[in-house]
Order: structure tokens, then C-alpha cells, then sequence
């Protein structure tokens, strides 16, 4: 069955992962919503952007992950959802005694509650359009742990054990749940680092990013966003269909060390 023609929403997605694999989607044919928290014209143009390069329809929804009934609404407005991309995320990084409870609090709400309110209310439109397919992007922290990251991990695993269960309570119906686990990925953010982290430590570019921000990923090259698009797009295929429930790790060997 081709996946031309059916509708993808994808939180998160005016930048970064959730814009690459929205565009490996459409690119597949597939429509797309796109969403953020802002509502500027940018936001709006990038879905026009996509819709004409692609042949395909694309629109822009804004949606306040950290809001239950926002995040419930987005589906709602979507108006279809046969796809469903949890990607939206934010970072703080502090000591657990350290750590302030608002940035935590936001954590769970953005990286966590929000896949769970939009699978709740997507899991229905799925069942009536008889196909669906939900993936949550969790993290190589969605299956170890760094220092300092206590908010970001506890999300990431949550996001890995909620889709376990989202998969089991739909095991019998023509609809899966899986979870990709990248590693270090090379976005606008990243790569805006970069600069900074080379004065930090008196590096080069290159030495940077091998034995710095690459330091925990064994194969010392960044995963792409068209990588995470492509392995999105395998998991809403025929060849996928009795793959779910599991993880699928884009990390380089991260999480095999």
C-alpha cells in the first residue's frame, strides 16, 4: 500500500528533526501539518514551501505543547492524522539539586505529556480511517543516561515506555508504535554550537566535533535529519507493518557501548 495521500502531523516541526522529516515525508508524498509554538509568517511559508516543492499538501498549526488541550486540538484542527510524529522538545541542563522545577516541570510537559495527549486523541482517527502509524522521537537518552540531564532522560524513557504500551493496546489493529532513538544529530542548533565550543576548548572545527560533541558516538559523524526522515518513512511502510512496540537507534553506536 502506498503511502502517498495520507497525512502526517508532526510536532516540533519548524526546524531542526521535525523539519527533516516532514520534508522526507512529503517527499514520499505524503501530506503534512506542521507545528510550533509561534505563529509568524515564516512558519506559514515553510509549509507553503513544502506543498509546492513537493506536490503535496502542507499546512502550519500553532500549538503549545506544553498545553494538554493545545496538544489535544492540533489533532482535532489536523483534520486528518493518519501519521503522527511526536518530535516537539526543549533541553535544560543542570544538577539534579540544582535543577529548577519550572525547567522540569516544562520538560515533562513538552518532551513527555504532549505525545501522550496527541496519541490519545489521534489513536481514534486511526481506528476510523482503518491505518495509522505513530512515532515517537525519543533519544539515545531514551535508552542510557548522561549527568545533568535528569528532566531530559526521565522524558526520553518515559517517551520509550509509553509507546511499548501505545503499541501493545493496539497490536491487533493495522496501527504501530515505534520510537527513534537518535544520537547526535547535525541541526541549524548544533551546528550554531560549534563556534562557540571551538574558543571554549581551543579546537579546531574538526577536533571539536570528534572528541567533544561526538565524543559518546563511536562513529564520530553526525546523524542527518534526512537520515531520521528516511527511517521515519520505513516505519509507515508495508515492510514495517509487524515492526512495532520497539526502538530503532540512529546514534552511531552510541547505545551499543
Amino acid at each position: 500500500m502506498s503511502v502517498a495521500g495520507k497525512t502526517a502531523v508532526v510536532t516540533g516541526s519548524n526546524s531542526g528533526i521535525g523539519l527533516g522529516i516532514a520534508e522526507e515525508l512529503a517527499r514520499a508524498g505524503i501530506n503534512v501539518v506542521l507545528n510550533s509554538f509561534t505563529d509568524s509568517e515564516d512558519d506559514h511559508a515553510l509549509a507553503e514551501r513544502i506543498a509546492k516543492e513537493h506536490g503535496v499538501k502542507a499546512r502550519y498549526i500553532q500549538a503549545d505543547m506544553s498545553d494538554p488541550d493545545a496538544c489535544r486540538a492540533l489533532i482535532e484542527k489536523a483534520g486528518a492524522c493518519d501519521i503522527l510524529v511526536n518530535n516537539a522538545g526543549i533541553q535544560h541542563v543542570a544538577p539534579i539539586d540544582q535543577f529548577p522545577v519550572d525547567k522540569w516541570n516544562a520538560i515533562i510537559a513538552i518532551n513527555l505529556s504532549s505525545a501522550f495527549h496527541t496519541t490519545a486523541a489521534a489513536l481514534p482517527v486511526m481506528r476510523k480511517a482503518g491505518w495509522g502509524r505513530v512515532i515517537n522521537i525519543a533519544s539515545a537518552h531514551g535508552l542510557t543516561a548522561s549527568p545533568f540531564k535528569s528532566a531530559y532522560v526521565a522524558a526520553k524513557h518515559g517517551i520509550v515506555g509509553l509507546t511499548k504500551v501505545t503499541a501493545l493496546e493496539t497490536a491487533q489493529e493495522p496501527i504501530t508504535a515505534n520510537a527513534i532513538c537518535p544520537g547526535y544529530v547535525l541541526t541549524p542548533l548544533v551546528e550554531a554550537q560549534i563556534p562557540d565550543t571551538m574558543k571554549e576548548y581551543d579546537m579546531s572545527r574538526e577536533d571539536v566535533i570528534r572528541d567533544v560533541m561526538l565524543q559518546r558516538q563511536p562513529s564520530k559523524e553526525f546523524a542527518t535529519v534526512e537520515q531520521l526522515g528516511g527511517t521515519a518513512l520505513y516505519l509507515c511502510s508495508d515492510a514495517a507493518a509487524q515492526v512495532t512496540g520497539t526502538t530503532i537507534s540512529v546514534d552511531g553506536g552510541w547505545t551499543a557501548l
